[in-house]
């Protein structure tokens, strides 16, 4: 308004009392209101995400950031998940029998429960190759017999061939006798786990608490059908979007790919989403070299990080 009453600039910055350059200062966005805004929208499309996974999606877009300075935001922003209390279970016996060491190794298959708005009992039948972390099938119905599991399984083994082993519970389903003579004219072994040990099947449980914690509990089903579809979008999103940790935060299809190459590390675990440049993690410095990349960055073999074509930030300290 002064400067309509034509005073000098040096005039006006005296009687505000403020310095000619910070009159004519312009507030320009910092790199960091982009990243919470970006941040913020990846929380409310993926709410049970944590802020590891969400550093993968930021990194995978093409967003540098320190998972350091991610983790003050993510605190920041409020958006903690609560974490459930989980009951401290004493391990006995064996370990893990037939661990899986490559693809189509070992599947396991399990069963996980829920109803829809009317009360209708639901059964998904899940399936899972260990190695890879992929989910193979995921089907539900109002009951499972014997017969049922065997069709899931043709079906997959006529897709993508059959494993060296089976591993599950001991369901009245996987341990018929049609099943057991059915996957042994397969040339298939069984794996069961000792009663009362659902460890021994780890990657099943994992992967079904997933299947809960972001499917089951964040929808409602009206009807068996509307629970199918649901469940297959999850699947295809599971295998092509899902930033697996134990896999480097590759997904379960891109670590599958991987693995075609032969330039795996002994350990799928190697693949340390840490190692990346600049790192300064001891665990990263003691990490295999990736597969199919540059050196030290365990997400750089993916082709969806054109971080050269994409407009990136600075790297936050």
């Amino acid at each position: 308004m002064l400067k309509a009453w034509r005073i000098s600039e040096r005039r006006i910055a005296s009687l505000v009392g403020i310095s000619r350059s910070g009159q004519r200062y312009v507030v320009r966005p910092k790199p960091q209101d982009h990243l919470t805004e970006r941040v913020k929208a990846l929380s409310l499309e993926h709410p049970r995400y944590g802020q590891p996974r969400i550093w993968a999606l930021l990194r995978r877009s093409g967003i540098v950031v320190n998972h350091k300075a991610l983790a003050r935001l993510w605190q920041k922003l409020g958006l903690q998940l609560n974490r459930r209390p989980r009951r401290k279970k004493i391990r006995t016996g064996n370990g893990v029998p037939q661990k899986a060491e490559r693809p189509n190794h070992v599947w396991t298959y399990d069963f996980v429960f829920a109803w829809t708005i009317g009360g209708m009992s639901l059964k998904f039948l899940t399936l899972e190759d260990e190695y890879t972390r992929e989910s193979l099938a995921i089907e539900v119905g109002r009951s499972f017999k014997a017969l049922h599991v065997k069709e899931v399984l043709t079906r997959v083994i006529a897709e993508r061939g059959a494993p060296e082993f089976i591993r599950s519970d001991n369901g009245p389903e996987f341990i018929a006798h049609e099943v057991t003579l059915w996957l042994e004219s397969q040339r298939i072994g069984v794996r069961h786990i000792a009663p009362g040990k659902p460890w021994q099947n780890g990657f099943a449980e994992s992967f079904n608490a997933r299947f809960r914690d972001e499917c089951l509990e964040m929808e409602s089903f009206h009807s068996l059908e509307e629970a199918g579809v649901i469940a297959h979008a999850f699947r295809r999103k599971y295998n092509g979007e899902h930033p697996h940790s134990s896999l480097g935060f590759h997904t379960p299809n891109e670590f599958a790919a991987i693995c075609t190459t032969g330039a795996l590390p002994p350990n799928p675990r190697d693949l340390t989403p840490w190692a990346t440049p600049g790192a300064t993690r001891k665990r990263a410095s003691q990490s295999q070299p990736p597969p199919c990349g540059g050196p030290g960055s365990a997400l750089g073999s993916l082709p969806s990080v054109a971080l050269s074509s994409v407009q990136m930030l600075e790297t936050l300290p």
